[in-house]
């Protein structure tokens, strides 16, 4: 059985982009397009057996092509920051569009969250986009097909996994940029939400959020998530670490090797938790310090700490240090 796909209106070159929705035995539903192989709704019942949209987004392909933050979208070629704007590999030297600072962030301006994914198959369960990416785009090497798949499971998981090829040797580091708020999607500020990471270490950034090349531990810092704590407890602390990111946006160096659990989020409000897992060895927690009126579904605005995002990654500027 395939899960219909509707249509979510049209882009600004006349491409109309299609959404799809997945839903469980549970009656949890998550909803996705094409554009930008977003996710656009999560929605899950909270304590009490009211539906709860606990991801913020767009209720249209237009919002995702003319917003700002990459909200819900694939990230990618090399997600996070490449410093300067340039690598060398194989001899060879690559200079990239710089879109944040002196460096590239996310691909630089030409966002593979901003393009319109073929759709390759579509079941009740799961759907999988491919993108084409062409040597030489973004300033990166080699002809590169990308495979991204979101599966809901009967347990309320949502996987997401990648696979791609490519017929020259090139960086590649893709994650989902959703920003998440257990509260609702219109819930407000996330900083009462508890969270708990294991990782005792973050690679340092530099005044420009990028890895200065040391590891640091997170000891005695307001980074410190190993016991669980409300996002807000220490995030307006007197502290070069969150003045150099106007509050969490940091790399962190997971724990442990393989596919494991990495993090949780927890609402008291609600009583919905959520896990992370991941095979990768680095996560960026971002807690939205850069939205700023952002227009939302069904006429919500979001702002600054309104959602908390879990970027599993490489580390960035993995391909200079």
């Amino acid at each position: 059985m395939e899960a219909p796909g509707r249509s979510f209106g049209t882009t600004s070159y006349g491409k109309e982009a299609v959404l799809f929705c997945l839903q469980n035995r549970k009656g949890t539903r998550v909803e996705v397009t094409d554009f930008g192989a977003a996710l656009v709704r999560f929605i899950i019942e909270d304590k009490t057996g009211i539906p709860r949209d606990v991801v913020l987004g767009h209720g249209r392909a237009s919002g995702y092509e003319s917003g700002t933050g990459s909200i819900g979208g694939m990230v990618g070629r090399v997600a996070n920051r490449i410093g300067n704007g340039c690598f060398q590999m194989n001899g060879k030297s690559y200079e990239l569009t710089r879109n944040n600072g002196p460096n590239t962030l996310h691909g630089g301006r030409d966002f593979y969250e901003k393009r319109l994914w073929d759709t390759e198959k579509v079941t009740d369960s799961s759907v999988t986009f491919h993108l084409f990416s062409p040597d030489g785009d973004q300033g990166f090497p080699g002809n590169l097909h990308i495979r991204v798949t979101y599966t809901l499971t009967p347990e309320d998981e949502l996987q997401i996994d990648y696979t791609a090829r490519s017929d020259e040797d090139t960086p590649l580091n893709l994650t989902n940029h959703s920003y998440f708020n257990l509260a609702g999607h219109d819930g407000g500020e996330v900083l009462s939400q508890i969270v708990r990471i294991r990782a005792g270490q973050i690679t340092e950034p530099d005044e420009n959020l990028l890895p200065n090349g040391k590891i640091i531990a997170v000891d005695g810092t307001p980074l410190d998530f190993r016991q669980a704590k409300a996002l807000g407890q220490d995030i307006n602390q007197n502290h070069y670490l969150l003045e150099r990111g106007h509050g969490y946006d940091h790399n962190y160096v997971l724990e442990g090797t393989g596919y494991r659990r990495v993090a949780s989020l927890y609402c008291r409000e609600t009583g919905i938790r959520m896990t992370v897992s991941t095979d990768l060895p680095g996560m960026q927690v971002y807690t939205a310090n850069f939205l700023d009126h952002e227009p939302g579904k069904e006429g919500a605005v979001y702002h600054a700490r309104h959602g908390v995002c879990f970027e599993t990654q490489f580390f960035p500027d993995s391909v200079n240090k």
